[in-house]
């Protein structure tokens, strides 16, 4: 099949999961990626996780509303991984407390997000720095706001 039809294969999908997404508002498409031999990958995260029965639920939608007479395809339906970056806006707040590396053109940061709005993120942590007057180092608090558009990668640390 030719581009066009790639096109259009990855329209009816986006229908169908726009349906999806009208019964269960707590999920969310991360990625919908459809290859030269119609091979469907599809990546989902919630607002409180994704379940097995979630990627089951999206797979029968899609499965059930394309015809495989028209075209023949591949699905792979999955939920974005623990140690995937995050990549949409969504995603930072369901991580509110969690520990996130996050690179940045500039800089570095490791630290716990204390805060999200629709434009930045707040980082803090505790770092050692020399004391002001005399020897030795102090801990103090830090924190970050992080606008959004400045991240180039964000994930999740987990710790064990």
């Amino acid at each position: 099949m030719a581009c066009f039809d790639r096109y259009m294969l990855k329209e009816q999908v986006s229908a169908l999961l726009g349906q999806v997404f009208e019964e269960e508002p707590t999920l969310f498409l991360v990625d919908l990626h459809i290859g030269p031999d119609h091979q469907i990958r599809i990546v989902l995260d919630g607002d409180k996780g994704v379940s097995l029965k979630d990627c089951m639920k999206v797979s029968r939608a899609v499965e059930q509303g394309l015809d495989r007479e028209e075209a023949d395809f591949a699905l792979e339906v999955t939920s974005a991984g623990a140690t995937a970056p995050l990549i949409m806006a969504r995603q930072y707040n369901k991580n509110i407390g969690r520990e996130l590396s996050v690179k940045t053109a500039e800089a570095k940061y490791e630290g716990k997000l204390t805060a999200v709005d629709g434009e930045t993120i707040t980082l803090e942590w505790k770092a050692r720095e020399p004391k002001p007057v005399g020897k030795g180092k102090v801990t103090v608090q830090k924190k970050q706001e992080i606008a959004l558009s400045d991240i180039d990668e964000a994930k999740v640390v987990l710790k064990f």
